[in-house]
């Protein structure tokens, strides 16, 4: 087997303090030497320009590989052809192709942009059309919410995107390593070879959890639930709760051979390089 990659997603900030942060989170994270840095794009595309500002900084400041984000929501077909020259300028040559939410969260009902896409293999196709992009994908170890947690047709929607050029996929935020071992076996099983990327979410924040599982549709685990609840108001306890049980999970993945642990950051560094010290991964520097 390949040896198993390790990423850190980081999102576009709003400010100049929050850019600081970014840089510092992003400098500490060199210690660990990604394999790639991803950037998202905020609910309902609203912060596009900045994805493609920061991604560029970051590819120029590291040199690393990084992985920007393109989603339908709010993009003519043109606009879409037009942000990915953009990308492929400065020095982007991997994308990672969403639907995206709607303005109002994922909650709110989808609304077609003229001239625009609706469904994220129709980006991937596009993507692949323009040349020059590797191209990943979205996975939910617990079923897509747009799908009522169907995961015969989460497995369908994935393969079309494997036919159409998607290259590796990389999982919403999940808490049990049995959902990402079915998927990934599911998968198998279609004669999919799409390697399936974990994404960890190190819990610090109760509040940030509760949004974070909302948006992304994520269920939570009542047991976890419980923990955090009882824990809430101790912000050190929350912390340590929430590597312990990243590094559990991560620890467990690795076990079943995950090709690949994808950190949500939310721009800070100690808990990811805390969980990679616990797991006892190899200096990469």
């Amino acid at each position: 087997m390949e040896r198993m990659t390790v990423s850190v997603e980081f999102f576009p900030p709003k400010d100049d303090a929050g850019e600081a942060r970014l840089w510092e989170a992003s400098a500490a994270l060199e210690s660990i030497a990604p394999d790639f840095i991803s950037v998202t794009y905020g609910a309902g595309g609203s912060t596009r320009d900045r994805t493609i500002k920061i991604t560029k900084e970051i590819t120029e400041r590291t040199g690393r590989n990084t992985v920007a984000h393109l989603t339908c929501v709010g993009s003519t077909k043109e606009e879409l052809v037009e942000i990915l020259a953009q990308y492929r300028s400065a020095g982007i040559k991997s994308i990672l192709a969403l639907r995206g939410d709607p303005v109002g969260g994922p909650a709110a009902n989808w609304v077609t942009t003229p001239g625009g896409f609706d469904h994220s293999d129709q980006l991937v196709e596009l993507a692949i059309a323009q040349g020059g992009f590797e191209v990943g994908v979205a996975a939910f170890p617990d079923g897509h919410p747009a799908s009522n947690n169907n995961l015969d047709r989460d497995i369908k929607v994935l393969l079309r995107k494997e036919e159409l050029g998607a290259t590796f996929a990389t999982t919403q935020f999940f808490f049990e390593s049995s959902k990402w071992e079915s998927l990934v076996e599911k998968l198998a099983t279609r004669g999919s070879k799409l390697p399936i990327i974990a994404g960890i979410l190190p819990v610090t924040n109760v509040k940030q959890l509760h949004r974070m599982a909302e948006l992304g549709g994520t269920p939570i685990p009542e047991k976890i639930s419980k923990l955090f609840s009882e824990i809430s108001e101790d912000p050190d306890a929350v912390r340590k709760a929430g590597v312990d049980l990243a590094t559990k999970l991560c620890a467990e993945l690795i076990a079943m051979k995950v090709p690949g642990l994808h950190f949500y950051t939310m721009n800070t560094a100690s808990a990811t390089l805390e969980i990679y010290k616990n797991l006892g991964l190899p200096s990469r520097g």
